[in-house]
């Protein structure tokens, strides 16, 4: 009963605190973006959006890795001193919350990030095509420019799937050997130092 009742106070306590980062780093993505796609041009417009959608796939690739990768290749490593090893143990340990913050988090934010910023890209390029008829072409612009993006998001984020799984190992390692190098110069700990052991894949 008692290990229940931590149990939920840990995931209350977890939900608002993902949910106030979700809100944190909505508002940052969407200024920056929006102070990137001020005054430029639809053509780097298009590229920011894209950036944007890579940014998706790329955390929402990490996340699958994560659930999908075992502890036991990084305590080998971690035994030899390899650099990024241990951060990537605990990455694997904290499978759940690490799927949650990049997946669902990062990666949504993304996607209506992106959204938003391909109909800003749309303006500049209709006013900047100078049509008689702004509204329709603006509308047609809008259909294609938004679909070529959706199509980018979910493909992106299909092949990133499948490489997350046939190579979990070696994604989550490089991400290791990252939060290595941001501990080592920004001082910053992303995890606890004890941690439950996730339960090795055979």
């Amino acid at each position: 009963m008692k290990k229940m009742k931590n149990i939920w106070k840990e995931s209350i306590r977890w939900s608002i605190f993902i949910a106030v980062i979700t809100l944190v780093l909505a508002a940052i993505f969407s200024i920056i973006s929006t102070a990137f796609l001020s005054g430029v041009s639809w053509a780097v417009g298009m590229v920011v959006v894209f950036v944007i959608v890579l940014i998706g796939v790329s955390f929402d690739m990490v996340g699958v890795a994560a659930t999908a990768a075992s502890e036991k290749p990084f305590h080998a490593m971690a035994a030899k001193k390899i650099t990024g090893s241990f951060q990537a143990m605990l990455i694997t340990r904290n499978a759940d919350k690490v799927a949650n913050f990049c997946a669902d988090v990062i990666g949504d934010i993304a996607g209506v990030v992106s959204g938003t910023a391909a109909s800003a890209v749309v303006l500049q390029l209709t006013f900047s095509a100078g049509s008689s008829d702004g509204s329709t072409l603006q509308f047609v612009l809008n259909v294609i420019f938004t679909a070529v993006v959706a199509s980018l998001t979910v493909g992106g984020k299909a092949l990133g799937k499948a490489l997350a799984m046939n190579h979990s190992t070696t994604i989550i390692f490089q991400v290791g050997r990252f939060l290595y190098i941001l501990e080592k110069k920004l001082k910053i700990t992303f995890f606890k130092k004890k941690q439950n052991k996730k339960s090795n894949k055979v």
